[in-house]
């Protein structure tokens, strides 16, 4: 029972200590006249995937590797089909042009490129297919790229301020925040994948499926917060722009960073997981065309909810055999 209640507790530490980090890291760069626009792109950003990141360099440096990948595929997984789904059917999602044209195509790349990346044994005739350190960096290649793409547009996103908090704290505050946020994050990655492994060998589930599941939705819980609530709130103009962004920068900055750490070892049954990421990117874009234009409708948030269910009783299927 001691597992699966720190278990929980250490999805509060995460997401708390995420809040306290983003909270305090921007009052100090307020005060160090650093502009919201930056804060949005850097701090902000990185709050919002500090879950997803610390739970990966924990798993990464314990070994256990098939958490760490499931964490990602799961979460990019969950954010199209689950808390995209669940946004909609609360209020249809309206979609700017520029996300329909740019940022969920840059989506489907992430996973294409992670599927030519993790299938060296398909490609080059090898044994095993291992995301190395070498791949690691060409993933970071292309967060670089999709770095400079996202501070082009953001010049022309209104609204990017209400990211950022809405006061400054004192100095010796901002780094108390800070230092509790990363604490936060390292006890509740560590507490995250020492239950899940010992979920993993209770319940006679695989690791990567505990990871495809309980992590990634766990990690993701910030995102299906924050756009249940834009939905409820009909405050929804750059809602899927947010969740599309999350799953790039899960992909190329969390597994790209994952694999400098500790190699990542492949199986087979990760490419129906990749399969999934890539069909909820592709989903997402025929969805822009279909119903009303440019909007993810209640049907559709309802299809992307059938789905993902199914994909949970099917590799929860795929673990027990």
């Amino acid at each position: 029972m001691l597992p699966y209640i720190l278990l929980i507790i250490g999805f509060v530490f995460l997401i708390k200590g995420a809040d306290f980090f983003v909270d305090g890291a921007s009052s100090m760069a307020r005060r160090l006249n650093i502009s919201d626009l930056a804060i949005g792109l850097t701090v902000v950003a990185f709050g919002t995937s500090a879950p997803e990141l610390f739970v990966n360099i924990v798993a990464g440096a314990k070994g256990t590797t098939d958490i760490a990948i499931g964490n990602i595929l799961g979460s990019n997984i969950a954010n199209v089909f689950l808390i995209l789904g669940i946004s909609a059917i609360i209020y249809p999602l309206a979609v700017s042009k520029g996300t329909v044209w740019k940022e969920i195509p840059f989506s489907l790349l992430a996973a294409v490129v992670l599927a030519f990346l993790a299938n060296d044994r398909l490609i080059d005739k090898q044994n095993h297919s291992v995301l190395l350190r070498s791949d690691g960096l060409i993933l970071l290649s292309f967060f670089v790229i999709f770095l400079y793409y996202s501070t082009t547009i953001a010049f022309e996103i209104k609204g990017i301020d209400d990211h950022a908090p809405a006061k400054a704290h004192g100095t010796i505050k901002s780094i108390g925040l800070m230092i509790v946020g990363l604490a936060g994050l390292v006890i509740g990655g560590e507490w995250i994948v020492n239950g899940a492994v010992n979920m993993a060998l209770k319940l006679g589930l695989s690791q990567s499926t505990i990871g495809l599941t309980v992590v990634a939705v766990g990690t993701s819980l910030p995102e299906l917060a924050t756009s249940a609530m834009a939905a409820y709130r009909k405050n929804v103009d750059i809602a899927v722009g947010n969740v599309v962004g999350s799953n790039i920068f899960n992909i190329f900055f969390i597994l790209g960073i994952s694999a400098i750490i500790h190699p990542l070892p492949f199986t087979s049954a990760n490419n129906v997981d990749i399969g999934m990421v890539i069909l909820a990117s592709l989903l997402l874009f025929v969805f822009m065309f279909t119903g009303k234009k440019r909007s993810l409708d209640r049907w559709e948030g309802i299809v992307s909810i059938c789905i993902y269910v199914s994909y949970i009783v099917f590799i929860i299927y795929r673990s027990g055999r």
